[in-house]
């Protein structure tokens, strides 16, 4: 049974929350692995003669949301459909709703959200283009119409309502998991929340992270931050206890600032000879009085990517171990290395250890794609079999060298 909550949020305007619970789901976009869960959020707000819907849910659960919609508003009587991002978890019941509410809404986005909509079902009429910026008056209320592009789409954009200095959002500034309340009035409930909030930054935000920082510079400039005294997002915790939190822990994820002594520890070891390296280097880091966070992929071991790019953005620095495997990287290493590129490309200093049997190629493939990346390779330390007394020495002092990198 899913489980779909109705809270009213606000008495003056009289505004509401739709959340819908997606236990269902196990990878997100058909690729990260979240057993935690999601949350669709959309909003209904009542406003003088307007009724104003922010955003829908995913069309697997469009009866679901149409039976919560109608509980608080005959659809007919919705006058404006805003619309911040098209992608399909928040826009797949949208034909639904248009359709039963005889198309009299108009859609409000951006140019790219129109383009979008029609492309995926066919949405034409009533749709009004805003400028970034902008501001409408809706009912008794003033939406301010503001671009956040690639946070994570070119289409995305968030409405702050001036009167009440209301944020809705959508992608940007939530996160996965389906917390146990709706807002952060418990401590308990946010600290549980916020590592689920890094791993969907990462995630689903990561390949443009540096937009993160763009966008909140250019909120800051627009004078409203201050202001802000809740934010609506499309997934995840209603900030209203203390908005600003969200804003700074995505400012930290975006710039990738360091947890002091967090270093990551990411390697496969097939028979052992990698994993002996790597409790070498973890005795090291020990000593030197680090916290290493460790990541195995063995013959019993296979942790989620998702989980382990969560974790890049806070670490101090990067340790990573591969076997050669068939002339390359091990498989599952190779997969993550794309990946960490891609989504969790830091200035980071990175340490490559390595195991071969006939002939060693992982290090240097690990090597060639660190060094085009943001990532600082620091040494790459690689050879046959199980490690010697030398190797060892080898290692300790690249470890040495890895922390006393910029820190």
């Amino acid at each position: 049974m899913v489980r779909v909550w109705i809270e009213k949020i606000s008495e003056e305007p009289e505004l509401y929350m739709i959340r819908i619970d997606d236990t269902r789901i196990r990878y997100f976009e058909a690729t990260w692995e979240i057993p935690e869960g999601i949350t669709y959020n959309a909003y209904l707000m009542k406003t003088g003669d307007a009724v104003v819907l922010f955003d829908a849910t995913k069309k697997e659960y469009a009866d679901e949301f149409m039976e919560a919609l109608k509980k608080l508003v005959d659809l007919r009587e919705i006058t404006h459909i805003i619309v911040h991002h098209t992608e399909p978890d928040h826009s797949g019941a949208l034909p639904r709703i248009l359709e039963e509410n005889g198309h009299r809404a108009m859609i409000i986005g951006t140019t790219f959200a129109k383009k979008l909509l029609e492309g995926f079902y066919g949405i034409t009429e009533n749709f009004y283009s805003i400028k970034d910026g902008e501001e409408m008056k809706i009912g008794e209320s003033t939406f301010r119409f503001i671009t956040v592009p690639w946070l994570h789409w070119p289409d995305t954009m968030i409405t702050y309502i001036v009167e009440e200095g209301i944020m809705v959002s959508c992608d940007a500034w939530g996160g996965y998991s389906i917390p146990e309340a709706i807002d952060d009035s418990n401590e308990e409930v946010v600290e549980k929340y916020l590592p689920y909030v890094t791993k969907y930054i990462v995630t689903v935000i990561g390949h443009y992270h540096k937009y993160i920082v763009e966008n909140i510079e250019k909120i800051k400039r627009l004078g409203i931050l201050e202001d802000v005294r809740m934010i609506l997002p499309g997934h995840g915790l209603i900030w209203r206890k203390n908005p600003r939190r969200i804003f700074e822990h995505y400012e930290r994820v975006g710039a990738g600032i360091p947890k002091k002594g967090k270093i990551l520890v990411i390697y496969d070891s097939m028979y052992g000879f990698v994993g002996r390296r790597i409790e070498v280097a973890l005795d090291e880091l020990k000593k030197l009085g680090y916290n290493p966070i460790v990541y195995t992929f063995t013959d019993k071991n296979a942790p989620p990517v998702s989980d382990i790019l969560g974790e890049v953005p806070d670490s101090e620095a990067l340790i990573i171990g591969a076997s050669t495997y068939e002339a390359d990287i091990h498989p599952r290493i190779r997969y993550l290395l794309y990946e960490l590129v891609d989504k969790a490309n830091y200035e980071k200093p990175v340490l490559i250890l390595g195991s071969f049997g006939w002939g060693g190629m992982a290090g240097r493939k690990i090597e060639t794609l660190i060094t085009r990346s943001k990532f600082d390779h620091i040494d790459t330390l690689e050879s046959k079999g199980w490690p010697s007394k030398e190797d060892e020495k080898r290692i300790r002092e690249g470890v040495r060298r890895l922390v006393a990198h910029g820190f």
